[in-house]
């Protein structure tokens, strides 16, 4: 084990190239009446002292104010935010001095960090298709045996694993997957029995859930997984990225572009909001997504997820059941030529990014702080960014984001996935070709 110790940093200039650099063809369209500019409040209430008030009406520190982090000049400037705080909020900077330390490293583009019960690790890695239990100290077992083959070509692969919520009864584990078909590929969710041991197994393995249609792409796939209180499974499925993905992330009828919520056996949610749609696939929970990497709940256990924009426009979403949040009709970015994608940012009946990047920080994992090792942190989201080669912390007040910061950019490392640990740090996972797990603590 290694321990790299790290200075809190604002981030510099945010380079480098999207998670996704193969360019996609202009979307045509047609041109949408615009919606209206939603209202040009923060969304924060406030006290007579103009200081944001929590739930219990106590006075709380006054919102940051100041430059935002630099990120140089947008992709598309002639788009301007729907309402102020939508993009380039207040640079912010962590008060606690932190400490990373390396707990392993060898992985081969690792995508997914779950925790078993007793605080090893499941670790997926992408590229090869294998599972491994890694410990604390960073002992790395021999893969898990009994998976099935995957498409690893381009974003494909062994993407997200989950411990299931009855694990102590069950020793059922989730993960999701690009799946080889006939005529292509499409993201597919599976569970097993995690048989533990020296050479530890799955067995008893059934796909619960595929999306369709299959299609011949190696881009886009989607593939996190959140499990809700209540038993449901969100996952969150890409459309694609091609011009014949691209075209259904809006249709009912396709899963493309959405996030599904399903029962852990795969069935469907009897108060799912296309259920009653014989048009639609009834998975679907809502639409007009692009490629969703980053997902968690808050603290009222609901779900927020951060997707990638294609040149410009990476947004953070809370996805509520049965809207549209857009893709590709409106949005914040262009085509990677430089062409246009959209004609508007906002159309009737199609929802808003909560929060938006341009240029873009090309997100992936996700999780919003709960734990007390760091309390001025507590229910902030924490973002991998893989262009941005950096942890981007999001400070959320009233659902508004109100202050950004980016950590750990002397690192120089992507980083695909973040997950709070049981004891409050937080874990990371490099994508490299020696990939890495580490630790984030306070020093």
């Amino acid at each position: 084990m290694r321990i790299l110790t790290t200075s809190l940093i604002v981030a510099t200039l945010l380079v480098g190239c999207q998670e996704d650099p193969e360019p996609t063809s202009p979307d045509s369209g047609t041109q949408l009446q615009d919606s209206g500019v939603p209202e040009n409040d923060s969304g924060v209430p406030e006290n007579d002292a103009g200081t944001p008030e929590n739930d219990a009406g106590v006075p709380e520190d006054p919102l940051p104010s100041g430059p935002p982090v630099p990120q140089g000049p947008r992709n598309v400037p002639e788009f301007e935010p729907a309402f102020p705080g939508q993009t380039r909020v207040p640079a912010i900077q962590t008060k606690t001095p932190l400490q990373v330390t390396e707990i392993a490293s060898g992985f081969r583009n690792p995508w997914a960090i779950a925790f078993l019960p007793d605080q090893r690790m499941l670790v997926t890695e992408k590229a090869t298709g294998s599972l491994y239990i890694v410990t604390q100290q960073g002992a790395k077992s021999s893969a898990v045996s009994g998976l099935p083959a995957v498409d690893a070509r381009g974003q494909g692969g062994l993407l997200d694993v989950e411990v299931g919520p009855d694990y102590a009864q069950s020793q059922l584990i989730y993960w999701t997957y690009s799946e080889p078909r006939t005529g292509g590929n499409g993201l597919a969710v599976a569970r097993a029995r995690l048989v533990d041991g020296a050479q530890p197994r799955v067995e008893n393995v059934q796909v619960i859930f595929r999306m369709m249609p299959t299609l011949e792409s190696t881009l886009h796939s989607g593939g996190r997984m959140v499990f809700t209180p209540d038993g449901k499974l969100f996952v969150t499925l890409g459309e694609r990225s091609i011009l014949a993905g691209r075209a259904q992330a809006q249709d009912v009828k396709s899963h493309f572009g959405k996030v599904v919520r399903i029962n852990p056996d795969g069935s469907v949610p009897k108060d799912n909001p296309y259920l009653n749609n014989p048009e639609a696939k009834p998975e679907i929970w809502s639409v007009g997504h692009r490629n969703v990497l980053s997902a968690a709940l808050d603290s009222q256990n609901r779900l927020w997820t951060v997707e990638m924009g294609p040149q410009g426009g990476d947004e953070v979403n809370r996805p509520e059941a049965g809207k549209d949040y857009g893709w590709p009709t409106i949005g914040y970015g262009e085509e990677y030529s430089g062409a246009p994608i959209h004609q508007s940012t906002q159309a009737p009946g199609m929802e808003q990014p909560v929060y938006y990047w341009d240029p873009v920080i090309a997100p992936s994992g996700m999780t919003i702080y709960s734990g007390t090792l760091f309390p001025e942190w507590k229910n902030d989201m924490f973002i991998g960014g893989l262009a941005a080669k950096t942890l981007v912390r999001l400070m959320v007040r009233n659902d508004r984001v109100v202050g950004e910061e980016h950590l750990l950019k002397d690192l120089d490392s992507r980083i695909r996935e973040v997950v709070q640990g049981p004891e409050g740090a937080l874990y990371l996972l490099t994508d490299a070709t020696n990939g890495k797990v580490l630790k984030v603590t306070p020093k």
